[in-house]
């Protein structure tokens, strides 16, 4: 493991992480992390859509101090840049969700806990203090999942991700070849209070779809309301019509998000489906997208576009199983740095410079041959 951690303390971007974490995990932890659902188009689509936008940069503007900074439900962060959930984040690296909500507070960001979380609440925030969002599942038994929003509360969590792309499993033929499909729980109140089952080899015998519940629709955001005074994200939006109904029932935050490609292939990317959403909401809510990020320009892009924020999921695993915590602050550094040479080369002191004539997409183009 030694030299591992030392040849990737010299990456210079997160695609340098990744290599490595290719060469230091097990072959079917990798593909847990690194693979989408089926054809694994949305996958690809997720990276290349945003290689198709160009920048448009400003000249002749004074550069000479630049403030990466935002403010996201009234918590300020270094950078628009937050961490993701991701599922089972003690298989690539020990430390887990522990190393992460570490690393978050170092880099002044925003951490959002998964709910398949393999540390506890109680471990997570009593280790720093990070400022917490926990993503949520509704489960088929209410109860459970309105005791795990309970505790959130408890442990000091600002908000609640709902993801609600997920009424069943995607179809991830990685995960089926290496038998290796949803975790076994010792509990399911555990979820994320419990921790998983110490078998190393997960051949896993129980299935999220038993767990998580394929009713959940619109009337079950009125009920989460109901039971919690954080306020709540729904993530996994792709669609202007999505959008336009989660204004109705009064959420306070969008994720466009297909789920890392791993639900439903051939959705569109995210970056591609953003601007609909953002025009849709009308600056009413914040609008975050994850998916494909791996650099700063990847951020402006998406930023200029309408998004308050990007997450990063796969690259702060990448770095967690590199260095662990220091592993995860080298990412968001990296994503960090990028973007404030970016913001400085396209002319944008701030981030509330950032404007949509920065950018041009394929649909743009399109345009102008009208």
């Amino acid at each position: 493991m030694l030299p591992v951690v030392m040849a990737a303390s010299e990456a210079v971007n997160v695609n340098e992480l990744e290599e490595w974490a290719r060469k230091a995990l097990p072959k079917n932890y990798y593909d847990f992390f690194a693979t989408g659902a089926e054809d694994q188009h949305t996958l690809r689509e997720n990276i290349k859509a945003f290689s198709r936008i160009t920048l448009q940069p400003r000249i002749l503007v004074d550069v000479s101090k630049i403030d990466t900074s935002t403010t996201i439900l009234g918590h300020k962060i270094s950078s628009p840049v937050m961490i993701a959930p991701t599922t089972l984040r003690a298989l690539p690296h020990p430390e887990g969700e522990v190393g992460i909500a570490r690393a978050a507070a170092a880099c002044n960001t925003i951490m959002v806990m998964s709910f398949m979380a393999t540390c506890t609440l109680e471990e997570v925030a009593s280790s720093c203090n990070a400022i917490r969002f926990l993503q949520l599942y509704i489960l088929r038994s209410r109860d459970a999942s309105a005791q795990v929003v309970q505790r959130a509360e408890r442990n000091g969590f600002k908000a609640i991700v709902l993801t609600v792309d997920s009424p069943r499993q995607g179809r991830r033929e990685a995960d089926i070849k290496n038998r290796m499909v949803s975790p076994l729980w010792k509990k399911i109140e555990g979820s994320p209070s419990t921790k998983i089952s110490n078998d190393k080899e997960l051949l896993i015998k129980a299935s999220s779809s038993g767990i998580y519940d394929p009713s959940l629709s619109w009337k079950d955001i009125e009920w989460l309301k109901s039971i919690t005074n954080l306020p709540i994200l729904v993530k996994g939006m792709l669609t202007c019509e999505d959008a336009i109904k989660a204004m109705e029932v009064g959420v306070s935050g969008i994720i466009v998000s297909n789920h890392g490609a791993r639900q439903l292939d051939y959705v569109p990317a995210t970056i591609s489906a953003l601007e609909e959403v953002v025009n849709a909401v009308g600056g009413r809510v914040p609008v975050l997208c994850d998916g494909g990020i791996q650099r700063g320009t990847d951020v402006f892009k998406a930023l200029a576009l309408g998004a308050q924020a990007v997450l990063v999921g796969r690259p702060v695993v990448y770095g967690l199983v590199a260095m662990g915590e220091q592993g995860v602050r080298r990412v968001i550094e990296m994503l960090k740095d990028e973007f404030e040479i970016t913001m400085a080369l396209s002319g944008c002191p701030t981030v509330k410079d950032i404007s949509r004539s920065h950018v041009r997409t394929e649909r743009d183009r399109l345009r102008s041959l009208l």
